[in-house]
């Protein structure tokens, strides 16, 4: 995450951000702490607090004496003492506000564990511990395989190498005890390191790992924050967010550490609300119900039994008429003339555009021009015998030569008129026709 040119000048100002020393991008370093002592002039007898902060890979962070009094900055790479052999950091603070870190973790400045730096990490020190950084993923694969090997469920997600080599630490996440011991011999004799497991939880995982968070920033846990507090689902409902946990759960798959920012504020403004999920207020005009709570606006919305109006009423306005039918007296009816209710009211009265436009709208088309097809093929055809098209018929569709002739009419003899009816022909008399027979 963080800038590959980010070396110590000779002033000690980084050349990556060139923030005079400190580093405010909170890109490079894990949990910075800024340093505002640092443009302060001290006193010409003052003696620096021999103490410093030193940053390991991940958010680890330790302190280490500094007995020799070397001229340290914030970046620069030290070689510091451990309890087998040496490894390398890198200065995050330094000076008094380092005191005051002491105190925030309970260590003791005088003990056995606040080991002493060796020396600024020279060109040979900065060689190989880039060796040992580059051959941590090929070690964590290998690790993993010989793992699942043998069957242990567990999850190895990161590893850390010593500066010098001879020591290695496997943090792994486990629901259950596991039994490594035969899991140690085997990384013992596979890498020839010392061999140390170390089990940490799903938020710690998160924050060594890092990553980018839903709101678009970088993880809290891997920037920031360095204690890890309990989160309960009753943050969510206190602050009226929906009970979804695809939408509350973070990157280690626990609710989100943000859910406990702002409970607080809310915690307080909820005391101004009447208390229970539904509120019944007595008016003049009949009884109305809550439904819903806008607790930053401080606002309430009422509805009339038996009308679909949501009108919404302030907090004061809601205690007075409890205060009111608490005393056996009606409260004025609640009139809504706020532009946020009308534009509430229209969109629950609008037509739901994402039912209309159905997903399967397009699979209904083509299956009904599937079946429309299969109709024009279903259509009868004229066949002789043995299912043989018959040939007469075709020739009885074509017209004969003679009626494709236009007709010609006599001349002086006018066009039938289509639309006049045809007169019946009358039957002869037979008392009037004297060549009838039988006269």
């Amino acid at each position: 995450m963080g800038c590959s040119s980010c070396g110590t000048g000779g002033s000690g100002a980084p050349k990556g951000c060139k923030s005079n020393g400190t580093c405010g991008t909170t890109g490079c370093n894990k949990l910075n702490v800024y340093d505002w002592l640092c443009d302060m002039e001290l006193p010409k007898d003052y003696k620096p607090f021999n103490i410093v902060e030193v940053r390991f890979k991940g958010s680890r962070k330790e302190f280490y004496k500094n007995d020799q009094n070397l001229e340290l900055f914030t970046g620069d790479p030290v070689v510091v003492q451990r309890e087998m052999g040496h490894d390398l950091g890198f200065v995050s603070l330094k000076g008094e506000l380092v005191r005051l870190q002491l105190k925030k973790y309970n260590v003791d400045p005088d003990g056995e564990n606040v080991f002493a730096i060796q020396r600024k990490a020279g060109e040979r020190d900065m060689e190989r511990y880039q060796e040992m950084k580059d051959k941590e993923s090929q070690v964590l694969e290998r690790a993993r395989t010989i793992a699942m090997s043998m069957g242990l469920k567990m999850k190895l997600s990161d590893i850390e190498i010593q500066g010098d080599g001879k020591k290695v630490v496997f943090f792994y996440t486990a629901e259950e005890r596991v039994d490594f011991r035969e899991l140690i011999k085997a990384y013992a004799e596979e890498f020839r390191m010392r061999i140390e497991m170390k089990q940490i939880g799903y938020r710690q995982e998160a924050a060594r790992l890092g990553g980018i968070g839903s709101c678009g920033r970088e993880l809290c846990c891997s920037t920031w924050l360095t204690d890890f507090k309990v989160v309960n689902m009753s943050a969510a409902r206190y602050q009226n967010l929906s009970i979804n946990m695809l939408k509350l759960s973070g990157q280690c798959g626990r609710l989100k550490c943000c859910l406990n920012y702002e409970l607080d504020t809310y915690l307080d403004a909820l005391e101004e609300f009447p208390q229970g999920e539904r509120i019944k207020l007595e008016t003049q005009s009949g009884f109305a119900h809550s439904i819903k709570v806008d607790i930053l606006k401080r606002t309430m919305w009422f509805v009339y039994e038996g009308k679909n109006t949501w009108i919404p009423v302030h907090v004061d306005t809601v205690n007075e008429i409890i205060a009111l039918n608490k005393e056996g007296k009606k409260g004025e009816d609640l009139v809504d003339m706020t532009e946020s209710s009308r534009a509430m009211m229209k969109a629950l009265d609008a037509e739901d555009i994402i039912s209309d436009n159905s997903l399967t709208r397009m699979e209904d088309k083509d299956r009904r021009d599937k079946n429309r097809k299969k109709r024009k093929k279903k259509k009868p055809k004229p066949s002789g015998e043995n299912g043989q098209p018959n040939p007469n018929a075709a020739q009885a569709k074509r017209p004969s030569p003679e009626a494709s002739k236009p007709s010609r009419k006599p001349s002086g003899q006018e066009g039938t008129n289509p639309k006049r009816r045809p007169q019946k022909r009358r039957k002869p008399d037979n008392k009037n026709n004297p060549n009838k027979d039988g006269n």
